[in-house]
């Protein structure tokens, strides 16, 4: 059985999912057991997307987008960011730390950001587990 934490990263097409392949390219060492789930823009991934993946067995959710002001669809990354505080909401509602939620925003040309990012949040969520609190043990996850 693998006890290491699983986060899902769901990256915009334009930014986040670029950041991700360029640190790829460039080498950077990432935790390997981070989903990447390529969407057109943040704005895309809906609430339910989240929830879903927490109830199904992922210790750790991520959105990352393009910078406020400079998605490619205008105002998506602004969606994204308003349905942050509806996710936080409803991680609560089901029983889940708000840690184990989190939103970035990064450039193309930010692999090290992208990195970061990721590393915080696993950071984050192996804390959750030395304090004995498991996504996958309390909801039925795999």
């Amino acid at each position: 059985m693998n006890n290491e934490p699983k986060i899902i990263a769901f990256c915009c097409n334009w930014c986040s999912y670029a950041a991700a392949d360029l640190a790829g390219s460039s080498r950077l060492k990432y935790p390997h057991n981070v989903r990447i789930i390529r969407v057109m823009c943040s704005g895309m991934v809906h609430p339910e997307h989240v929830v879903e993946s927490l109830s199904k067995g992922a210790d750790g959710v991520m959105i990352l987008g393009c910078h406020l002001g400079e998605c490619h669809y205008i105002n998506g990354n602004r969606t994204a960011l308003a349905r942050s505080e509806m996710i936080l909401e409803l991680l609560e509602d089901f029983g889940f730390e708000e840690e184990r939620f989190s939103i970035s925003w990064l450039s193309a040309t930010e692999p090290e950001k992208f990195v970061d990012a990721v590393n915080e949040m696993m950071e984050r969520i192996q804390e959750l587990a030395g304090s004995g609190i498991s996504a996958n043990s309390s909801h039925g996850g795999q």
